[in-house]
């Protein structure tokens, strides 16, 4: 029997890994880790200037970076993005699904629009994404690691004090779309994991943490700290290298055991 050693079953040397909505916070943080494993990669999202900067600094940390601007709920650009990642780097290996919005209001005020905005980003976005990933390298290479980015918001009705309904109803199904993609992709090779993140300091918590105060929210969970710069790290190795070649189909909470807790 031949083993592997445990600090090689995390190498992604000469792989190539997609991060949509990487040029801050989780995305990039990902992005590091999958970058200082070994891996190339192309980062996407809105604004050139966020990702001259990001990708910026992963090349001050040593790793071979780039990126395109996309507005990844766009079908036409998100299959773009595909193609001339495709062009550029000859393949993807790993497809981090992290793009997404939210958008607060109570449910009774909650617009058509807004409703349509976040759910073209936090879902219909992950299925073309991946649809195109699939089609152009890792159905034909009968290889490749999805890693969708849900969120505890999609495991329970509202945590503590949301008004995001929105938001919560597509990360529900961000969780269910990993589990039936996972379900009828493994046939190629594929995985399908997503993490679901808890509370962490970001763009999109900015309002909510300054609202609540950061320590009160630390408070809703077991270890009492929100989420840092480190912490999705060692979840998206695992599930992008050989370490998780046997793992499809799951959802992981990173998230201090909120939602452990009945009605977290």
């Amino acid at each position: 029997m031949t083993t592997t050693k445990v600090q090689d079953l995390f190498d992604l040397s000469g792989q190539v890994a997609l991060v949509t909505g990487g040029s801050r916070g989780l995305g990039l943080q990902m992005a590091e880790a999958l970058g200082e494993a070994g891996a190339k990669i192309m980062l996407s999202s809105r604004k050139a200037a966020d990702l001259e900067e990001a990708v910026a600094h992963l090349q001050d940390r040593g790793i071979d970076a780039r990126w395109i601007a996309t507005d990844a709920s766009d079908e036409a650009q998100a299959r773009a993005l595909v193609t001339q990642t495709m062009e550029r780097l000859g393949r993807i290996d790993i497809l981090v699904n992290n793009a997404g919005a939210t958008w607060g209001a109570p449910a009774e005020e909650h617009t058509i629009e807004a409703w349509d905005k976040v759910m073209n980003l936090n879902i219909r976005s992950l299925f073309v994404v991946a649809q195109e990933v699939a089609r152009q390298s890792m159905i034909p290479r009968k290889s490749g690691r999805i890693i969708n980015i849900a969120s505890i918001a999609g495991l329970g009705g509202n945590p503590v004090m949301m008004k995001t309904i929105a938001y919560n109803t597509s990360k529900g199904a961000a969780v269910n779309f990993t589990r039936a993609l996972a379900g009828e992709w493994g046939q190629h090779g594929i995985t399908v994991n997503a993490i679901a993140p808890g509370f962490f300091p970001s763009k999109m918590t900015k309002g909510l943490l300054a609202a609540v105060g950061e320590k009160n929210m630390a408070a809703h969970a077991p270890l009492n700290r929100l989420g840092d710069d480190e912490d999705l790290k060692g979840a998206v190795l695992l599930f992008a290298s050989r370490a998780g070649k046997h793992i499809t189909g799951q959802i992981l909470a990173v998230d201090g055991g909120v939602s452990a807790l009945v009605g977290g």
